[in-house]
């Protein structure tokens, strides 16, 4: 499916009454999980992405190429709507420009950029700090003019909270919608008064929620998300969360009995080997196969 008919497909789901169960990938591989999973869409996760690809926590040490690199695999891996989890734009507006340009060309559906001040952290460590609301907005504006396919999506992230309360950070993302934002982020909210008040306070926006399994927001059930008002509930980095515990489990089983099989905590190899499409480049062999 052409990138532009996923875009469109996108922006039509989310102006549906029903709230969309997001998870995030930090590789192809996990993409595929996802989609196989039967769910809607995936967000590449710029946290997952430096744990994984570089073994570091997320303290801003991924840069755009290694963005645009991973969101072109998971475009090819699947034909699920990406949101591509950008950080700041990587730098002024200028930057957050070419950013826009650079995912959408790689296949991007939805782009994140928020008002931290360079390098970012991850939104539930401590020790945030967010950028001017003028140069805030200014990014927000730069990535809406830059983008070519208009159902591209402008996701704008705040992490006020942490730094100026929960009411500051819900006045920029009111902010961020008049500079044409289409979905709106208050990372962070710690109490399920905080949560209700985003969708209450910009109903007519879609508002995403970021649920950290062991991090600073309440976890709800989706149903009382969606009640509340929120369109988009995202769970990050439960696959990468996930796969560390199967890992752990599989290696500590092998190191204990000095050998492992399919009885193990592991998919089997048939398993793996359909999650990664083997049989499609099976198919495409034989038929590219050159008689003698």
């Amino acid at each position: 499916m052409l990138n532009h008919e996923i875009n469109r497909s996108f922006r039509e789901r989310l102006s549906e009454d029903r709230v969309l169960l997001l998870p995030g990938a930090a590789n192809a591989l996990a993409a595929r999980i996802i989609a196989d999973m039967g769910f809607e869409a995936i967000y590449l996760s710029g946290a997952g992405l430096t744990n994984t690809y570089l073994g570091m926590p997320d303290l801003g040490f991924i840069g755009l190429p290694e963005i645009a690199q991973h969101t072109a695999t998971i475009r090819d891996a699947t034909d699920l709507p990406i949101i591509v989890d950008a950080d700041t734009g990587f730098g002024n507006a200028l930057n957050v420009r070419h950013t826009i340009r650079t995912l959408e060309r790689a296949g991007a559906s939805a782009i994140q950029i928020e008002d931290q001040v360079n390098p970012k952290r991850c939104g539930h460590f401590a020790g945030k700090d967010v950028v001017s609301l003028d140069e805030a907005r200014g990014r927000i504006k730069a990535a809406t003019d830059a983008r070519q396919d208009s159902n591209l999506l402008i996701v704008a992230r705040t992490d006020a909270r942490s730094t100026l309360g929960a009411n500051a950070a819900i006045e920029r993302a009111q902010a961020f919608i008049e500079d044409g934002a289409d979905i709106t982020f208050v990372e962070a909210p710690e109490s399920v008064e905080e949560l209700r008040a985003i969708p209450a306070r910009l109903p007519k926006t879609p508002q995403l929620v970021n649920l950290v399994v062991g991090g600073r927001t309440p976890i709800l059930p989706l149903a009382e998300l969606g009640t509340m008002g929120f369109k988009l509930v995202l769970y990050a980095n439960v696959a990468l969360q996930g796969a560390v515990y199967g890992m752990q489990n599989a290696l500590g089983q092998l190191k204990a009995d000095g050998s492992l099989d399919e009885r193990g905590p592991v998919a089997t190899f048939k398993e793996r080997q359909r999650l990664v499409n083997k049989p499609f480049y099976d198919t495409l062999e034989k038929r590219y196969a050159t008689s003698e």
